[in-house]
């Protein structure tokens, strides 16, 4: 069993067949910002009323790099460059060496393959250099894409919490996941060095 702490402020550069995924910088703002504008990013990410502003875009993914208990990581398309997404593994604990993961794909990157490589990067990273023991996440029951995407990865639903929040003005449900270092040890999830 893995002990050594997590060492959360490298910021890795981690490449795929479609994807990069690599450290944010201030000057993604821009990019994110049209991102979070989309009416399914604003759907199945945000609560509706939050307000988000360039700003507020800059001091957050400016200071991404400098998190220690986090890996906030952009989402490029490998052949333009292109800024598409994110993905996070965040609310770490060291006792359950467990780290909740989550991401957002803009319309750009959706459809071709990069949310999925996206998540098995950032998985094979948190299991494989990490040592983390459990990756969880959260998803809206209606965000179909999504659940597939974390079902090809690997994850099992664990449950679901029922009407937990008004969107849109019907309740939604919230399904709960997660994958375990020897599910993807044993191939479940596809390790990215294995491809």
């Amino acid at each position: 069993m893995n002990t050594a702490p997590v060492d959360f402020s490298v910021k890795p550069v981690l490449t795929g067949d479609k994807a990069v995924l690599r450290p944010f910088t201030e000057t993604d703002a821009e990019a994110i910002a049209e991102i979070v504008e989309d009416p399914e990013v604003i759907r199945f990410t945000f609560d509706p009323t939050s307000e988000i502003t360039l700003e507020r875009l800059r001091s957050w993914y400016g200071s991404r790099s400098a998190q220690t208990d986090r890996l906030d990581l952009a989402v490029t398309d490998r052949v333009t460059g292109e800024l598409v997404g994110e993905v996070v593994l965040n609310e770490w604990d060291p006792a359950t060496r467990s780290c909740n993961f989550r991401t957002l794909l803009g319309p750009k990157g959706r459809g071709r393959g990069l949310g999925t490589e996206a998540t098995r990067l950032i998985v094979a990273y948190g299991f494989e250099q990490l040592g983390l023991h459990r990756i969880e996440l959260a998803a809206w029951a209606h965000n179909h894409r999504a659940l597939r995407v974390y079902e090809k990865v690997g994850f099992v639903v664990e449950g679901t919490r029922r009407e937990v929040q008004l969107r849109d003005g019907e309740w939604a449900d919230e399904v709960l996941m997660a994958i375990l270092d020897h599910e993807w040890a044993a191939g479940i999830g596809v390790s990215a060095t294995a491809r």
